[in-house]
């Protein structure tokens, strides 16, 4: 910790346990099992509360105070996913981690009769129960399982797939991501001369202005994926094997309906949003050609895609980032800098890169009486800053909703949260470009751009490129990597235009591409990305309309996200809406061509 500044830059896990050998942990687990044993044998056998309102209200109020305190494995589970993050290559944490996972299962074995049993309830009861107002603090609980009725297996059939999802699952994408986060390669740097780097400062070298780094940073990425093309080959057919078996035996329409289902969308509502982002690819294919003519190149190559234009002299340090961010967010309502402060203050955010620790950032949160942690990996960029900005518009979603939800309701669905994010992000960036001159403006316009355009075009086109690995699967049964790399190529293509190359090697970037193997949630970065924007525009327009979105962040899964932004007077099935968000973009690129041309860059 800085003395001075007060500033934690690693997290501090001790509201959890002491140390990886607490002798607290033993007992936990012991405690978490005795607790749901209670709350099994208190109600498994009885069945008033699935046909009496107040008998169900006491079994919600008892399920909700288990989900709150202790849920499956408690702060067991918590601590070790998280020092699993922060050095993926221990042996020691893994087998600690298996452990809590292990105890977890056995006991979301045992306790899973409950929502099975309410998911079984006849339709006209079902009916009664979210008409009663005894029972409307847990209603929408109750409407989003009614709504995986027609989804779930038998008692039996529930508890396998749940003890065979890591070994069938979870395990291949934990084993493709520790590989990668052990390679290291040594490449040319931007302060000359070569150094040794992580695959995870890797992927950030490629962004840099220097051709001969961020092509050394490519070679090095092309041979670690190269090297570890075949592993990932039957990692991938592995899970998407085992989402055909689930799908199959839970009767689910498409690959992605039991994502909809679980984040609470219609699934009219993700195609009228996929269909029109993809209908104007176009918008990202003009940002590539214009970034060509500014790089002063034919064509880009394909990892350069990200490559940042012009020079932004600050350097980023992650003090500087902390205090820019507080400032902003002080500014839109002292309580988003209030919960950021205590983020920063109370040890909630690990900030650095090193040897082992799981690349890229995210925002985590469990039960509702853990704390909130965040995960960077700052290397002092541009990017770095409202990477930032993004993962606290997530933390302070989580905090909001903690004042005001309950154990059921304590979650966003994805699509929601990350409206919080790029909110946040965007006030940030937008306070960058008012101190700047136009030729730094235009290089942070051409910055903002490249965040849009990987946002919401390079999502959509993922998306895309899921819908069709997933089809082509069940076709064939098995995909070679080659197939792979050829279906991933031609979705990339898809959105970036003829004015980036598809270069020797792309083909492979799919392999450290960890999204799809969560299955079909990246549409939500381009939902969350066009929301946010209409939320913006409000709160500019009218400063007291930050009460109204701070009233949404706090809702959590109270209400369906499309009843949620209906309050906010934003109709998310209206194909009208998402073009609105798209023509902001457009306009975005406009704006920075002109700015370009007025300063004879192109």
């Amino acid at each position: 910790m800085n003395k001075k500044t007060g500033i934690k830059k690693v997290w501090n896990l001790k509201p959890l346990f002491e140390s990886d050998n607490d002798p607290k942990i033993k007992l936990e687990l012991k405690l978490i099992s005795d607790k749901n044993s209670k709350f099994i044998k208190k109600w498994k056998n009885r069945h008033d509360w699935l046909m009496e309102s107040g008998a169900l209200k006491q079994a919600l109020d008892d399920y909700e105070n288990l989900k709150r305190n202790y849920g499956t494995d408690g702060n067991v589970g918590y601590y070790f996913l998280l020092r699993s993050q922060q050095d993926q290559t221990s042996p020691a944490i893994k087998a600690r981690l298996n452990m809590a996972e292990a105890s977890s299962r056995a006991v979301e074995n045992e306790i899973r009769f409950f929502e099975l049993h309410l998911a079984k309830i006849p339709v006209k009861q079902q009916k009664a129960f979210l008409d009663c107002e005894q029972l409307a603090k847990y209603r929408h609980f109750l409407r989003r399982i009614f709504a995986r009725t027609k989804y779930l297996l038998s008692d039996d059939e529930e508890k396998i797939l749940n003890l065979t999802s890591s070994t069938s699952y979870a395990n291949w994408i934990r084993m493709t991501s520790e590989f990668l986060s052990k390679e290291e390669r040594k490449v040319y740097i931007e302060e000359g001369g070569t150094a040794i780097k992580n695959f995870s400062e890797l992927t950030s070298l490629v962004n840099s202005p220097k051709k001969r780094v961020r092509d050394s940073a490519a070679a090095a990425i092309n041979e670690i994926l190269l090297k570890h093309s075949d592993t990932a080959e039957y990692e991938l057919n592995s899970i998407l094997w085992h989402k055909k078996t689930e799908d199959e035996l839970r009767s689910a329409e498409r690959p992605d309906t039991l994502r909809h289902i679980s984040d609470d969308i219609e699934t009219p509502v993700v195609d009228t949003l996929i269909t029109a982002v993809t209908d104007r690819f176009n918008i990202a294919a003009e940002y590539y050609k214009l970034k060509a003519k500014l790089l002063k190149v034919k064509k880009l190559s394909y990892h350069e895609r990200g490559v940042e234009y012009g020079r932004i002299e600050s350097t980023f340090s992650y003090p500087d980032s902390v205090k820019l961010v507080s400032r902003v967010m002080k500014e839109l309502d002292p309580e988003f800098g209030s919960i950021f402060d205590g983020f920063v203050i109370n040890g909630c955010i690990d900030a650095y890169p090193k040897k082992g620790k799981a690349g890229g950032a995210f925002c985590i949160h469990q039960l509702l009486s853990q704390p909130t942690y965040i995960m960077l990996n700052h290397t002092d960029k541009f990017a770095d800053v409202l990477t930032l900005a993004h993962e606290a518009g997530h933390g302070i979603n989580n905090e909001l909703m903690r004042k005001k939800q309950n154990a059921l309701t304590f979650e966003s669905p994805t699509c929601t949260a990350e409206v919080a994010s790029t909110f946040m992000e965007d006030f940030v960036l937008e306070d960058i470009i008012k101190k700047a001159d136009d030729r730094t403006k235009l290089s942070v316009m051409m910055r903002k751009l490249n965040d849009d355009v990987s946002t919401i075009f390079r999502q959509i086109a993922l998306y895309n490129f899921e819908t069709e690995l997933h089809n082509e699967f069940r076709k064939q049964n098995y995909l070679s990597k080659q197939e792979i790399g050829r279906i991933f190529k031609k979705h990339m293509q898809s959105y970036m235009g003829r004015y980036v190359e598809q270069s020797e090697g792309s083909e492979n970037w799919w392999i450290y591409w960890s999204h799809i193997r969560y299955y079909f949630y990246v549409y939500s970065y381009a939902s969350g990305l066009l929301i946010s924007k209409s939320l913006q525009n409000a709160v500019k327009s009218d400063k007291a309309f930050i009460y109204k979105v701070k009233n949404f962040l706090s809702a959590g899964s109270s209400d369906s996200p499309a009843n949620i932004f209906q309050n906010l007077g934003i109709d998310i099935r209206d194909r009208r809406f998402w073009q609105k968000g798209l023509e902001e973009v457009e306009t975005l690129l406009d704006r920075t061509r002109r700015l370009a041309k007025k300063l004879g860059e192109i």
